[in-house]
C-alpha cells in the first residue's frame, strides 16, 4: 500500500508541479501586462513633463525619460519572452537590456567596451549559431508530422 502510494505520487507530482509553474507564469505575465500599461501612461506623462524639465534647466530630464521608455520596452520584450519561450526572444531581451545600460547609465569606458563586446557576441551567436527554424513551433510541428509519416511508411502493408 505504502509503495503504491509513493509510486502514484512520483507519477503525479512532477506533472502537478509543471502545471502549477505554467499557471504562475501566466499569472506573472498578467501582472506584467498591468505594470506595462501603467508604465506606458508614465511615459506619456514624462513626455509632457520633458519640455518643462528641459526648459527649466534640468539636463537630466531627457535621460530620465529615456530610462523610463527603455524600461517599458524591456518589459514588453520580457513579456514576449514569457509568452514565446524562444531563444530569439531571450536574445532580444538581452540586447535591449545591454543597450539600455549603455545609453542611460553613465558607465566607464571599460564598461562600455565590455557591453559592446557582449552585444557583438550576441550578434555573432544570432548570426552563426542560431537556427530560427528550430526555434519555431511550426518547424517542430512539421518535423513531428514528418517523423510520423516516416514511421507509417515503414510499417508493413497487409
Amino acid at each position: 500500500m505504502k509503495n503504491n502510494l509513493a509510486d502514484r505520487a512520483r507519477e503525479w507530482l512532477p506533472d502537478f508541479l509543471y502545471r502549477m509553474a505554467q499557471f504562475l507564469e501566466i499569472l506573472v505575465s498578467c501582472i506584467l501586462v498591468f505594470a506595462i500599461l501603467i508604465s506606458i501612461r508614465a511615459v506619456f506623462l514624462g513626455l509632457s513633463g520633458l519640455n518643462a524639465g528641459i526648459g527649466a534647466g534640468n539636463a537630466d530630464a531627457f535621460g530620465d525619460f529615456l530610462a523610463l521608455a527603455f524600461n517599458v520596452v524591456i518589459g514588453i520584450e520580457f513579456l514576449k519572452m514569457l509568452c514565446r519561450h524562444s531563444v530569439r526572444s531571450v536574445m532580444e531581451v538581452l540586447l535591449f537590456a545591454i543597450a539600455r545600460q549603455m545609453v542611460v547609465e553613465h558607465t566607464s569606458p571599460l564598461e562600455n567596451l565590455m557591453m559592446v563586446g557582449a552585444i557583438a557576441i550576441l550578434f555573432l551567436v544570432r548570426k552563426y549559431l542560431f537556427i530560427p527554424e528550430v526555434d519555431s513551433h511550426h518547424y517542430r510541428a512539421a518535423k513531428l508530422a514528418e517523423n510520423h509519416e516516416e514511421e507509417d511508411a515503414s510499417l508493413p502493408v497487409h
